[in-house]
């Protein structure tokens, strides 16, 4: 059977997981169905797409490492035994595709910078509303905002940078994140505690 077609790029935001009911079509996609594997990747890909840009700050990168992730649970859904949702789980793959990336680029690449965003992007929405919105300096230049968290999110360690990301921008609850990630909700809201107070005190100016 041949492979699923992964997404090449985002499509506008699909409705929250927590409001799909994916178990037919997983039960359809392992019974063989490659068109309800596709109806999977569609409810999907747009969040996997954006947890793996906001890991690694580069388009083409995200877009080679969530066509990754659902090709790989293409591959591995027969092990899939449903104890989480399959948004959970795919969470998972594309978390783990990404750590991985993220090594071998440091490995190649000492220290991340600016030179690994895509600089044909001007503004990240959901990033740049996460701020914008809370701060009273309504004036702000979204050019220098966008710099400037692109900026702090960069220094934060992959662990924290992923809480920020899947509970301030994506609407993850702290249990559905400890799964993707592998430790204990208390873990996940240490760090997100963490992740904020460094990205406020990175960001202070804009925030008075």
């Amino acid at each position: 059977m041949k492979e699923p077609h992964p997404p090449s790029g985002p499509e506008p935001v699909p409705a929250a997981p927590d409001a799909l009911d994916d178990r037919p079509l997983v039960m359809r996609a392992k019974a063989g169905d490659l068109s309800a594997y596709d109806e999977l990747i569609q409810r999907h890909q747009q969040r996997i797409y954006g947890l793996c840009y906001h890991l690694t700050s580069n388009h083409e990168d995200a877009n080679d490492l969530a066509q990754d992730a659902f090709i790989k649970g293409w591959k591995a859904l027969g092990s899939f035994k449903g104890d989480s949702s399959f948004y959970t789980w795919i969470y998972r793959v594309a978390y783990n595709s990404c750590l991985n990336h993220l090594k071998t680029r440091r490995n190649r690449t000492p220290h991340l910078s600016l030179n690994d965003l895509d600089t044909q992007v001007e503004h990240d929405p959901d990033l740049v509303a996460l701020i914008s919105n809370r701060t009273p300096r309504r004036d702000v230049d979204l050019g220098e905002l966008q710099k400037r968290l692109n900026e702090s999110l960069l220094k934060l360690s992959e662990e924290h940078r992923t809480v920020v990301v899947l509970h301030d921008v994506q609407g993850l609850q702290h249990d559905e994140i400890a799964k993707i990630v592998g430790c204990n909700p208390g873990t996940i809201r240490s760090r997100l505690f963490y992740a904020r107070q460094q990205l406020q005190a990175w960001l202070s100016e804009f925030l008075k």
